[in-house]
């Protein structure tokens, strides 16, 4: 939780891959009216671009991320 407002549900970007549970890599997170980067860890390796729905947090800015396609934006 970054200063009393939580990630999860949050919409991000992953901006380092993640190499699923072999590492970690990083996201930005809309998050409070704008964005923030998080360590980001992943079930399954995430390319650098994906978007990704935060569902869980770690810790201090450490998040787990899904794959996440917005039903609401066209393709």
């Amino acid at each position: 939780m970054v200063a009393g407002v939580s990630a999860i549900g949050c919409i991000g970007v992953i901006t380092i891959a993640t190499r699923g549970p072999v590492g970690p890599g990083e996201v930005q997170v809309q998050i409070r009216g704008g964005s923030e980067a998080f360590i980001a860890w992943s079930d399954e390796p995430l390319a650098k671009g994906t978007s990704v729905l935060v569902i869980e947090e770690r810790g201090h800015r450490t998040v787990d991320v899904s794959a996440w396609n917005d039903p609401l934006t066209p393709e």
